[in-house]
């Protein structure tokens, strides 16, 4: 049991919980690249990791601080050679939920392809076996379940992009549940949660 499960940390599925195996999963990377790549997890596990405490604030009103491990997202660019007309990334799950992102947000040395929490491997509930993690912006950009991701060279829609909400997903000042105190907290916005 993960940090994140002890702390009671509500789960969204927008297109369900998927089944997913670890051994046979995989990370395809495509478009505007040298060449499409596939990434097991034990490949992705075996590039350098790191650890970020950060906070993930979800639009829905509530955020949860964890150490989350990971492989940050600037390495992982390098990896795939994406090509000079490239600057945008379309992460799409398993179930099909997407979104895109712009390399200038991408490339902060706070994002990260997360597989795990405080060392243990990141639950399914929570989105892995691989889940993107951004947190400078409002968790929907944060795509569980990672199965692509398409290099592009423009913004697109996206899941809940395309139901109304923010393609940049700005937190904007108010108010966020805080998990881990269980305690409603006022937020500046404007980035990432840091105030506490």
């Amino acid at each position: 049991m993960t940090l994140l499960k002890d702390l009671r940390t509500p789960t969204f599925h927008a297109e369900g919980l998927p089944s997913i195996d670890s051994a046979t999963w995989r990370l395809k990377v495509s478009g505007l690249v040298s060449e499409d790549r596939v990434f097991t997890l034990g490949e992705i596990k075996a590039m350098p990791s790191v650890t970020i405490d950060a906070r993930l604030t979800s639009v829905s009103g509530f955020s949860v601080r964890a150490p989350w491990d990971g492989v940050a997202f600037s390495g992982f660019l390098d990896r795939v050679k994406p090509l000079p007309s490239a600057t945008h990334a379309t992460f799409a799950s398993i179930g099909g939920y997407d979104s895109t992102l712009s390399f200038e947000n991408l490339l902060r040395p706070r994002v990260l392809l997360c597989y795990g929490v405080g060392g243990e491997p990141l639950e399914l509930e929570y989105g892995g076996p691989v889940r993107l993690l951004v947190p400078h912006l409002w968790g929907y950009k944060s795509v569980k379940w990672l199965a692509e991701i398409e290099m592009t060279d423009r913004m697109k829609g996206g899941y809940w992009e395309d139901r109304g909400y923010s393609r940049e997903a700005e937190i904007e000042p108010g108010y966020t549940f805080d998990v881990n105190t269980r305690k409603r907290r006022p937020i500046r916005g404007g980035g990432e949660v840091t105030e506490f």
